[in-house]
C-alpha cells in the first residue's frame, strides 16, 4: 500500500486551524505499509508499520518508520519521525549540483543533473523522496536490491552526499568561480532572482 497526501486542517477552533496550516505546510508520502505479526503467549498480536517521507518541497526532507495497532497511527509516528530527521538538500535550478551514488545494504541509487524540463525520471520510491525535498529534474537509476526500504535509505544517502559549489570552495579553500563551471553559477543566480522575485511579488499582494 503507497499514498500521499499534504495535511490541511479543517474547523473547529484557533487551535486546530492552526495545527491545519502547520501540517499543511509538509508533502508527506506513504512508501510502504506493511503488517507484522508477533507470537504472544495468548495467540497472534498483529500491527502495522509505515514508511514515511516529509518534505517541505524546497529542500528539506526527511524519512521515518512508525508502527502501531491501526495504520493512521503509524503512519503519524512515521511523519513525526521524519520531521525529527530533516536535512537541507543543495539543489540548482530545481535539479541535483553533481552526479551523486548512495548505497544502503544492497540497495545502490545514481543521480544525475538534468536540464529544466526533463522531470523527475526514477521509480516510485525514489520519486517520492526527490519530489518531497523539491527536486524537479533529475535522472536516476536503482541498482541492486528492489525493496523500497532499502532504495529510499540508499537515496537519501545519495542526496547526503550532495554539496553545493560554495562547500566544495570552501572545503578546498578556492574560489566558487574556480571550482564550480560558469553555467552552473548563472543557474544558481537565476534561481535565487526569480525565488527573489516571487518573494516581493507575494508581499506586494
Amino acid at each position: 500500500m503507497s499514498g500521499q497526501q499534504r495535511r490541511g486542517g479543517g474547523g473547529g477552533g484557533r487551535g486546530r486551524n492552526d495545527r491545519g496550516a502547520e501540517k499543511s505546510q509538509y508533502i508527506e508520502k506513504v512508501v510502504t505499509i506493511n503488517r507484522v505479526a508477533k507470537v504472544v503467549k495468548g495467540g497472534r498480536r498483529f500491527s502495522f508499520t509505515a514508511l514515511v517521507i516529509v518534505g517541505d518541497g524546497d529542500g528539506q526532507v526527511g524519512i521515518g518508520y512508525g508502527k502501531a495497532k491501526e495504520v493512521p497511527t503509524a503512519i503519524a509516528k512515521g511523519v513525526e519521525e521524519a520531521k525529527k530527521s530533516f536535512f537541507r538538500v543543495p539543489r540548482i535550478q530545481g535539479t541535483i549540483p553533481h552526479p551523486v551514488q548512495g548505497e544502503k545494504a544492497a540497495g545502490v541509487v545514481f543521480l544525475r543533473p538534468a536540464s529544466p524540463g526533463t522531470g523527475v525520471i526514477a521509480g516510485g520510491p525514489v520519486r517520492a523522496v526527490l519530489e518531497a525535498a523539491g527536486i524537479h529534474d533529475v535522472l536516476s537509476k536503482s541498482l541492486g536490491s528492489s525493496n523500497a526500504i532499502n532504495i529510499v535509505h540508499a537515496t537519501v544517502a545519495a542526496l547526503r552526499l550532495l554539496e553545493s559549489p560554495e562547500m566544495v570552495a570552501a572545503r578546498r579553500g578556492l574560489t566558487v568561480e574556480e571550482v564550480a563551471p560558469a553555467a552552473l553559477l548563472r543557474a544558481g543566480r537565476e534561481g535565487i532572482a526569480d525565488a527573489k522575485s516571487k518573494a516581493d511579488a507575494g508581499v506586494g499582494a
